[in-house]
């Protein structure tokens, strides 16, 4: 065989064998770059209503191709495009919640309409279908976290459900001290529903001043069936950065956000199938505003992506007829 095509399927296999170690290993946020920023609508903001200027958590939703967020102002969801275009609006009904501040900083998406809201202060967890236009009774699907921390302002900031083995969730507890814990959840109606959560690991592994929320990997496709589809996403406002780790709190990857918005408040994350990350921020809060003052959705997106296996394959596949086609021209 020709010295120069042996080198290349050499090369070829060497790409193959360290794309698939890679892609079963990591996310790789050192491959990310941000690829988009959007404005988000404010709806009735003054008067009450679905505000979406506070924007604290964010879901994505695979079946509907949309995201959820909402704000802590805790008026309501809002469904919106993944260039966060306003879709549609629910309100939250808080009665017999026992909640005064209706501060809700995390959620995450079940499938089939289906969204999990938390309450950072009083550790409660709310389920509920989404109706474009209606009501959300949230005290009639329901569970109390409050036996893992005390209540207090510095409480759950975000929440995760993994789709895997019957469904669990992960939430973080913000700071003093930080804190992530996971378990199943059953609602029931005014808080009968049962938790039963421990603490995942010892948060101060992660090296972060405060965490915002948390995602988790499982739904990334090309993670699927792999060690890295246990992997998390945690957000820090405090240390400006989003990090990749591992169940035991072990950092695997990390990306800088000190100069993305520096200016808002970002505090929620999500993921979808492709590896493509959400992100929102409230609206800009310390005074440099010039113009309007809105929440914002940020995409991250992956720039040095790892060829597919399938990709891969036809690479080698490829390199495999050249080199039969050099053996026929010597053999003429």
């Amino acid at each position: 065989m020709n010295k120069r095509i042996k080198l290349l399927l050499l090369a070829l296999a060497a790409a193959a064998s360290c794309g698939a170690a890679q892609a079963a290993s990591s996310l790789n946020l050192g491959n990310y770059s941000v690829t988009a920023t959007y404005g988000l609508d404010i709806l009735n903001g003054t008067s009450g209503g679905i505000s979406g200027l506070e924007a604290s958590g964010v879901a994505y939703a695979k079946d509907r191709n949309s995201l959820f967020f909402v704000g802590d102002e805790g008026t309501g969801v809002v469904e919106i495009s993944l260039t966060g275009k306003t879709l549609g609006y629910m309100n939250f009904d808080w009665s017999n919640t026992g909640s005064s501040k209706h501060d809700t900083e995390g959620i995450t998406y079940l499938g089939n309409g289906q969204l999990v809201v938390g309450e950072e202060r009083l550790y409660d967890a709310y389920k509920f279908g989404y109706v474009n236009g209606g009501t959300a009774t949230l005290s009639s699907n329901s569970v109390s976290l409050s036996n893992a921390y005390p209540v207090d302002n510095s409480g759950m900031e975000g929440i995760a459900y993994d789709p895997r083995n019957g469904g669990s969730y992960v939430a973080v507890k913000q700071e003093s001290p930080e804190a992530v814990f996971s378990g199943t959840l059953s609602f029931g109606n005014q808080l009968s529903g049962t938790a039963n959560i421990s603490t995942l690991f010892d948060a101060s592994k992660l090296g972060l001043s405060t965490l915002s929320d948390v995602a988790v990997l499982a739904p990334v496709d090309s993670l699927a069936g792999t060690a890295g589809a246990d992997n998390l996403l945690f957000l820090s406002l405090g240390s400006h950065s989003l990090v990749e780790a591992d169940r035991q709190g072990n950092i695997i990857s990390s990306f800088d956000l000190s100069n993305v918005l520096p200016h808002n408040a970002i505090e929620g994350v999500t993921v979808d199938e492709k590896g493509t990350i959400y992100l929102v921020a409230e609206q800009i809060q310390d005074g440099s505003a010039t113009g309007a003052v809105k929440s914002q959705l940020i995409v991250l997106s992956p720039t040095a992506a790892v060829p597919e296996p399938a990709s891969l394959s036809l690479m080698l596949m490829g390199g495999l007829g050249i080199a039969a086609a050099a053996r026929r021209r010597k053999q003429r």
